[in-house]
C-alpha cells in the first residue's frame, strides 16, 4: 500500500531549531548515550562473568540491561547526528525501520519488568518453591516469549504505519518516528488507526502497568511475615524495580493512551523514557543492589591483576 504514497522521506524538526540549542542537544545527549552504553554493557558484562550473580533476578536483569541498549540505540545516534545538520531527513524505509525497533525493544523492557516482577512474587511469597518455579529452563522459556511477543506487537506497528497514506505533508515535529506524529501527517481519517494503537501500545503500557503494581503490593505485604534484615534486603529490591516501573511506565501511558492529540511536552516526555529510563536504569540497579556493586568490584579487581601479569 505504501509504494502509491508520493511522500519518500521525513524531514525531523528535532529537539531545537536555534544553532545554539542544537549544539546544546548534541552535546548533552552524546554524553548521556555513551554513559547509557557504559552503564548497561558494564551490568552486561558483570552479570556473564560473575558466578555469584546466577540467579534469575539477574538474568533477567542481563536481558533488560541489553534490551535497554538495543532500545536507546535505535534512537540515541540518529537523534545526536541530527542535531548536527541544518535539515535532518529520514527515509519512509529508515522510518519504517525505527518504528519497528523503537517498539520491539520498548516493548521488551516491558515484558523483562514483568518476569523480574514474577521472580520477586515467587522469591519472596513463595520460596521454599522458588527453584522449582523459577529454575533456568523456565525463565529461558519466559524471555523467549517476551522477544516473540515484542515481535508480534512491532509487526502489528508496522502494519498500522504502512496503512496510513501520505501525499504531501512531511515535516514531522520530533526526533524520532513514531505512530503518534506519522499520524498527523497522514492524509485520511486517522481515527480507526488512532484507536488501534492505543488499544495497541496504551493497553500493554496501562495493563502492564497495573499488574506491576498489585504484583508489588502483594509481595509488600507479604514482607510482613519475613524477618526485619529480609524484609530489608526484599525491600530495597522492590522499591528498586518499582522506581524503574514508575520512570518508564509514566511517560508511555502519557503519550500512548489518549486521543491523537500533540502538546508541546511530547518530545520532552518522550525524551524522558527513551534516552532518561536507560540511563538511570543502571545507576538505580547498581547503587541500590550490594551483590551487583561487589561483582563489579570482583570483575575490576580481575582485570587489573590480568593487566598486571601482562
Amino acid at each position: 500500500m505504501w509504494l502509491n504514497n508520493n511522500v519518500t522521506e521525513f524531514i525531523l524538526l528535532g529537539l531545537a531549531q536555534d544553532p545554539v540549542r542544537k549544539k546544546i542537544v548534541f552535546v548533552t545527549f552524546f554524553i548521556f548515550y555513551l554513559a547509557t552504553l557504559i552503564g548497561n554493557l558494564l551490568i552486561i558484562a558483570t552479570v556473564k562473568t560473575s558466578r555469584t550473580l546466577g540467579s534469575p533476578m539477574y538474568f533477567f536483569l542481563f536481558h533488560l540491561s541489553l534490551s535497554d541498549t538495543c532500545f536507546t540505540t535505535s534512537i540515541a545516534p540518529r537523534m545526536i547526528v541530527d542535531a548536527l545538520l541544518k535539515n535532518a531527513t529520514i527515509s519512509f524505509n529508515e522510518c519504517i525501520v525505527q518504528v519497528f525497533s523503537f517498539h520491539f525493544f520498548g516493548c521488551l523492557e516491558i515484558f523483562i519488568l514483568i518476569l523480574m516482577a514474577v521472580d520477586r512474587y515467587v522469591a519472596i511469597c513463595k520460596p521454599l518453591r522458588y527453584t522449582t518455579i523459577m529454575s533456568h529452563g523456565v525463565c529461558g522459556v519466559l524471555v523467549a516469549v517476551a522477544w516473540v511477543g515484542s515481535c508480534v506487537h512491532s509487526l502489528t506497528q508496522i502494519f498500522l504505519a504502512l496503512s496510513l497514506p501520505f501525499c504531501g505533508p512531511n515535516v514531522m515535529d520530533h526526533y524520532i518516528c513514531d505512530l503518534q506524529p506519522l499520524l498527523k501527517l497522514a492524509c485520511a481519517d486517522t481515527y480507526v488507526t488512532n484507536l488501534l494503537l492505543v488499544s495497541n501500545s496504551g493497553a500493554i503500557c496501562t495493563v502492564s502497568f497495573v499488574m506491576l503494581m498489585v504484583s508489588y503490593v502483594f509481595i509488600l505485604y507479604s514482607l510482613r511475615n519475613h524477618s526485619a534484615e529480609g524484609r530489608k534486603k526484599a525491600l530495597s529490591t522492590c522499591i528498586s524495580h518499582i522506581t524503574v516501573v514508575i520512570l518508564f511506565f509514566g511517560p508511555c501511558i502519557f503519550i500512548y493512551t489518549r486521543p491523537a492529540t500533540t502538546f508541546s511536552m511530547d518530545k520532552m516526555i518522550t525524551v524522558f523514557y527513551t534516552i532518561g529510563t536507560p540511563l538511570l536504569n543502571p545507576l538505580i540497579y547498581t547503587l541500590r543492589n550490594a551483590e551487583v556493586k561487589n561483582a563489579m568490584r570482583m570483575l575490576w579487581s580481575k582485570k587489573l591483576i590480568s593487566d598486571d601479569k601482562r
